[in-house]
């Protein structure tokens, strides 16, 4: 049993499980076939000190709150008992269970209970937070590990490693998976549907020959645009102006729209600056006009009223659009009923759904690059993430370089090819390319059997065209040495 950070195993304190390995397999060899050549590569080397940091456990109620929400939960904690228990300590967190510190915490191995309170929008949130003492990480050993070349690396080094570097990037943008994302500035590409690109970059920490790496790479994924709801249905209904739209949904409109915007969290612009807000639930059959929920009265009476009406008497808010549907959001049983024209999509919500085909074209354009734009890219955000001067990185004494690193490649020679005919031509291959003018395949077949398919219209492609086109593929193909026999068994159109 691993003693506490004061020495002392206190009863009823149970070891931590076994260190999980990683079992990297041996590398066969260094190869040297083909003509050397420098190369950079996207890693960025990393100094560690050699030193033990503390792992702690953190326990949040209630749980399975997103990972945005446990960071706000634990930034609030170390600020608000920082005389009693964090001090100077510039702890960090995964966002899930686990803070790493440099120094140990005057808490030795006991379970230590707080209660935090959060600010919130109309009423605080309270949060019920335990810390526990689980281990010392070595990350001497990590370094004796590298240097030696033992197959052994401790995955909790690199776990702490990896948390001390990714802590403030994970409080300043979005984190999705391995990649930070912040809304678009300078540039702007939209993917239709309410739906835009962001860039952003991955970060993760690597164990490389002798040393840790960081690798840092461009990422783009999808996210929903920051937008009116009534703007972001226009967009997924194709309608150019919501003043096209005189009448109600139709059922087919009503179910597109739902797909899209159900699950996704609005907030609402009647009640000033309390923009509080909701994840939709559905969306009405009914428009506002005629969407009637039960209300109950200062008298205790109950009634049925228009969700129209009641943002009338309520707010004093005539709604522009009452022919258009609510937004049904929270749970369902409550029926919470907002319109469209008082909701905006929130922002910072990546896009798990399937794009669609144009989509996924023109998400593929906005993030093609070249290598040297790749490269150009990659070193400012490195100089964007200033490491070094990272006050978090900094506590852990951890340095990161901010050239690429340099590794030697090797350029293979091309294969030799071999052609068919009498000649039995052979072609070496230049930048990746050869002709085939005016030679034959190796071992070319005969086509007996064959058809067509055209799929553009029959006036674009007239059976003139199509019959000048299939002469001329049967007579290329017989030049190449793989004949076509007789015409196409069909042609569909």
């Amino acid at each position: 049993m691993e003693p506490g950070p004061s020495g002392a195993v206190p009863l009823g304190v149970f070891p931590p499980p076994l260190q999980q390995v990683f079992h990297a397999p041996r590398r066969p060899g260094m190869g040297t076939v083909g003509k050397p050549i420098k190369l950079l590569a996207n890693y960025f080397e990393v100094e560690i000190p050699k030193m033990d940091v503390y792992h702690y456990e953190v326990d949040i109620k209630p749980d399975k709150c997103p990972r945005r929400v446990n960071r706000e939960v634990v930034e609030y904690m170390v600020q608000h008992f920082k005389p009693q228990l964090f001090g100077d300590r510039k702890p960090v967190y995964d966002g899930k269970k686990n803070i790493y510190t440099v120094l140990a915490l005057p808490i030795g191995s006991e379970k230590v209970d707080f209660e935090v309170t959060i600010p919130g929008e109309g009423k605080d949130r309270i949060f019920k937070v335990s810390i526990r003492w689980l281990a010392k990480v070595s990350w001497r050993l990590l370094q004796e590990t590298l240097v030696s070349g033992r197959l052994q690396v401790p995955l909790d080094s690199v776990q702490a490693l990896d948390v001390a570097m990714r802590h403030l990037a994970s409080m300043r943008y979005t984190p999705v998976g391995r990649s930070f994302f912040s809304p678009p500035e300078g540039y702007y590409h939209p993917l239709g549907g309410g739906r835009e690109v962001w860039f952003g970059f991955h970060q993760s920490v690597r164990p490389a020959m002798w040393k840790m790496m960081l690798n840092i790479d461009v990422s783009a994924t999808a996210f929903y645009k920051a937008q009116p709801v009534i703007e972001f249905m226009c967009e997924v209904l194709d309608i150019r102006n919501i003043d096209e739209q005189p009448k109600t949904l139709t059922d087919s409109q009503r179910v597109r729209f739902t797909k899209e915007i159900k699950g996704l969290k609005v907030e609402v612009t009647h009640c000033g600056q309390m923009k509080r807000k909701y994840r939709v639930c559905n969306v009405t059959r009914r428009p506002a006009s005629h969407q009637t929920f039960p209300l109950q009265l200062e008298s205790g009476q109950t009634v049925e009223c228009t969700v129209a009406q009641y943002f009338k008497q309520k707010y004093n808010l005539q709604l522009k659009y009452p022919h258009l549907p609510c937004l049904q959001v929270g749970q369902e049983q409550k029926h919470t009923y907002l319109p469209l024209e008082v909701c905006n999509i929130v922002a910072g919500q990546r896009c798990i759904k399937k794009l669609t085909d144009n989509q996924t074209s023109t998400m593929i354009k906005a993030t093609a690059r070249s290598a040297p734009d790749r490269q150009e890219e990659i070193s400012r955000l490195m100089k964007n993430a200033n490491f070094n001067l990272d006050p978090y990185i900094q506590e852990f004494g951890i340095k990161v370089k901010d050239d690429m690193a340099e590794v030697t490649g090797r350029v293979l020679p091309a294969p030799i090819l071999q052609y068919g005919g009498r000649n039995r031509a052979i072609a070496t291959p230049n930048q990746g390319v050869w002709d085939m003018r005016g030679k034959q395949f190796y071992n070319g077949i005969e086509i007996k059997v064959w058809a067509i398919a055209c799929f553009a219209p029959q006036k674009q492609c007239r059976e003139e065209v199509l019959k000048n086109f299939t002469d001329q593929l049967r007579k290329i193909s017989k030049d190449a040495g793989m004949p076509i026999q007789g015409q196409p068994c069909f042609c569909k159109y």
